[in-house]
């Protein structure tokens, strides 16, 4: 296990902002295969050929066909709730996001994992928002695949 992660932090709504400005921890690696590739490309129509065409992306840029940004952007709930798992809670809604960037590109068959702080809790009509800072890496790679930060609202 890695030492920066809480280890699936478990916490209660009511002390969420006890955490705010911390970093939380990671989720577990995880590989982007050419197949979520291609049913990520099926789902959105965005069947560019640096995502799908093999043999065109092996002569392009990277080497090889990469994930959509946004295949990587979608990934971050699912992760998020392997770092952090806020209870007492009715319901949790997505609620957006205030920035996103792809500083870097996901080459298929690459593992990627979260790092996710949080950056701010406010007080919203019937619970909290969470504004949390999202960075996801590329295994062996510098430079992040991408990075958001994502509000997500607890209500009580």
């Amino acid at each position: 296990m890695n030492e920066n992660r809480l280890a699936g932090t478990v916490v209660d709504v009511d002390d969420l902002a006890s955490l705010a400005g911390r970093h939380l921890g990671t989720s577990s690696w995880h590989v982007i295969t050419q197949d979520q590739v291609d049913r990520f490309a099926e789902a959105t129509g965005d069947r560019q050929w640096i995502h799908v065409d093999h043999r065109r992306a092996k002569a392009g840029p990277f080497n090889g066909t990469i994930a959509h940004g946004y295949l990587t952007l979608s990934l971050g709930p699912a992760l998020l709730d392997e770092v952090i798992d806020v209870v007492g809670t009715t319901r949790v809604i997505n609620y957006g996001l205030n920035k996103v960037r792809f500083p870097a590109p996901v080459p298929t068959g690459s593992r990627v994992r979260l790092g996710a702080g949080l950056r701010e809790v406010d007080d919203v009509p019937g619970g909290l928002q969470a504004a949390f800072e999202l960075t996801f890496a590329v295994e062996g790679r510098e430079k992040p695949a991408c990075y958001a930060e994502a509000l997500f609202r607890y209500y009580r």
